[in-house]
């Protein structure tokens, strides 16, 4: 995971969390494109609670959510229970999330410009 912002600068360090083949790559990389410093944080994976705000905690949280049968079509081969199992990783990020999106029928430049969106009109 990256440090954050370079010092000095005046745009917030983002962190994406959310079930596997739920975007975030995608997410990240258009921010980063967008100028934005911003990083996938792998709480999916991790059976500490807070590890998205302990490593170092991003100014802003987005939490991407898509749904079983959206991350077979994307290509993940996993069954259910593997899925099941990721979301109680995820409840604590996504209670604190500053932002949520489903992103099981919006195309990635959709969701992205809706994180834009969000980014350019709230104080972050």
């Amino acid at each position: 995971m990256k440090e954050g912002p370079a010092p000095g600068s005046t745009r917030p360090w983002i962190g994406v969390v959310g079930p596997c083949k739920s975007g975030k790559s995608t997410l990240v990389r258009g921010l980063q494109t967008a100028g934005f410093e911003a990083t996938q944080i792998a709480q999916e994976h991790s059976f500490a609670p807070r590890m998205w705000e302990q490593i170092r905690k991003p100014d802003v949280l987005i939490y991407l959510h898509s749904e079983y049968e959206t991350t077979v079509e994307r290509g993940l081969e996993w069954t259910r229970a593997e899925y099941e199992d990721q979301q109680p990783r995820l409840v604590h990020a996504r209670k604190h999330a500053n932002l949520e999106i489903a992103t099981d029928d919006p195309s990635p430049e959709t969701v992205l410009m809706k994180v834009l969106d969000y980014l350019t009109s709230s104080s972050c």
